[in-house]
């Protein structure tokens, strides 16, 4: 496996990080080291979120998604969305 040259993220991921306390943001940063070591280990979506990979993890006690894009060629990492599964797959639809 390549390793992770290259994280981008989009203006509406920045957006929810910043209102984050400092404990939500050291879960959401141990899960982002989870996704850098192994990238392929969230869950490949299908239809028209075919591109998009879903990883599951506890911020603080809840359940969250962090979607996020993975191109092993390009040695790429695009975080996308991040919140509870209540309309995720809607609002990430909508970032589109």
């Amino acid at each position: 496996m390549v390793k992770i040259t290259t994280i981008l993220q989009t203006p509406s991921f920045k957006k929810t990080v910043k209102k984050l306390h400092k404990n939500q943001k050291a879960d959401l940063d141990r899960a982002i080291k989870t996704l850098i070591d192994d990238p392929l280990i969230g869950d490949q979506k299908k239809g028209e979120l075919i591109f998009l990979r879903v990883y599951t993890f506890k911020m603080v006690k809840q359940w969250t998604l962090l979607a996020y894009s993975y191109v092993d060629g390009m040695i790429l990492f695009a975080l996308i969305a991040l919140g509870p599964h209540e309309n995720f797959y809607r609002d990430v639809k909508a970032l589109l």
